[in-house]
């Protein structure tokens, strides 16, 4: 079973610390995505379980076995880089082939092994061609092709669709996804998109800082961020955050007062609130809606308009100045200048306080349906 420990992993740079002790625990078969802004160390955490760097201290498991000083040709894990890095003047079957060349395995083993996997891959036909006849979603397949081959007990997957196009971007995450069921294999995966950390992911890490933020399901950290900054991370367009003030405290809910002087009830544990507290108040643009249908509501003047077809993306300044992003219908007429009201239900609403800690939200049986945010936001790719 390739199950995967990290226990108290550190990185440091002479005196400059990177990775500020990691825990992470990988179990056969998981699809983990390592997600955050550049220079959050993900390549860096990527590259200490591949070996490509020196672990400065704790202990990497990998198969039930401690591996910080072993050569990565003996960790069983395979690596997929940003770049394709592909031989120029071998044919794909030979760059699929060269690794198995290289460990001395036979012919028809590893012509069995190539053709295997380039038929998972649908890139059978192409064996013959040299890179320069493909295009950059099939040279990246050929890549993944060769990692493929080595039958690892880990696939690490740095990057691999910042180089291509938004069309291929697509494409390629599906057949990454598809992969991934088709293997039953364990997938380690750096992006900085949070879109492909949706869509692919088991189990999202999100990292800040050299450290982990939080780390769930896809959905368990887009409906319950446990800190501002994943709750602005997770999600396209990113979270509203709006200026409160702690009016009352209830036993289920805060009465709060916006910066602007909208009233506002949110359902959050209140335990540790006291009133006149200043907080931050977040709602995700999906759960704003034009005109006042629901309990709460915010006023403001439209700035900018985005058509999508099937969405729109209305950007407003309330009456403080603050910013909002509100998602609209795809056939919405507002224009620039008009004067929005967007309402939202109580349940919506997260609670942060001002060392960016979330209020646990209260899980209550009337609590709205939360669309999946990776179909939400997967035209944006």
């Amino acid at each position: 079973m390739a199950d995967v420990k990290l226990n108290h992993i550190k990185k440091s740079y002479g005196k400059v610390d990177v990775l500020h002790g990691i825990d992470l625990d990988i179990k056969h078969g998981e699809f983990v995505v390592l997600v955050g802004a550049s220079g959050c160390g993900k390549s860096t955490l990527l590259r200490l379980i591949a070996g490509l760097e020196e672990i400065t201290a704790g202990e990497l498991i990998i198969d039930n076995k401690v591996v910080n000083h072993l050569d990565p040709a003996r960790r069983g894990i395979a690596m997929v880089f940003q770049s394709y890095a592909l031989y120029p003047h071998m044919s794909v079957f030979k760059n699929m082939a060269f690794g198995l060349k290289i460990a001395g395995q036979g012919k028809r083993a590893i012509r069995e092994k190539v053709e295997e996997a380039a038929r998972i891959l649908q890139i059978d036909h192409l064996l013959d061609r040299l890179p320069r006849e493909l295009s950059g979603g099939q040279r990246q397949r050929v890549a993944i092709g060769r990692a493929i081959v080595r039958d690892p007990n880990v696939f690490l997957f740095d990057e691999p669709l910042s180089n291509l196009d938004a069309a291929l971007r697509v494409q390629t995450r599906v057949e990454i996804g598809k992969l991934h069921k088709d293997l039953g294999a364990t997938i380690i995966y750096v992006t900085h998109d949070q879109v492909e950390a949706m869509t692919l992911g088991d189990k999202i890490v999100v990292m800040n800082a050299g450290r982990i933020e939080q780390c769930g399901s896809p959905l368990e950290l887009y409906r319950y961020p446990q800190t501002q900054f994943v709750a602005g991370f997770i999600g396209s367009p990113k979270m509203n955050f709006i200026q409160g003030t702690v009016d009352q405290v209830a036993t289920e809910y805060l009465a709060l007062t916006l910066k602007d002087g909208a009233q506002v009830k949110a359902y959050v544990d209140t335990s540790e609130v006291q009133k006149g507290q200043q907080v931050t108040v977040g709602i995700r643009p999906e759960h704003l809606f034009e005109g006042r249908d629901l309990a709460s509501s915010l006023t403001g003047e439209v700035k900018l308009v985005e058509h999508l077809g099937e969405v729109t993306y209305i950007y407003m300044n309330l009456a403080d100045g603050t910013e909002v992003v509100v998602r609209g219908e795809g056939e919405s007429e507002i224009r620039v200048g008009d004067k929005l009201e967007a309402s939202f239900a109580p349940e919506s609403v997260h609670v942060f306080n001002m060392n960016g800690k979330a209020m646990p939200k209260v899980r209550r049986s009337t609590e709205i349906p939360v669309d999946n945010p990776a179909i939400m936001t997967a035209s944006q790719a």
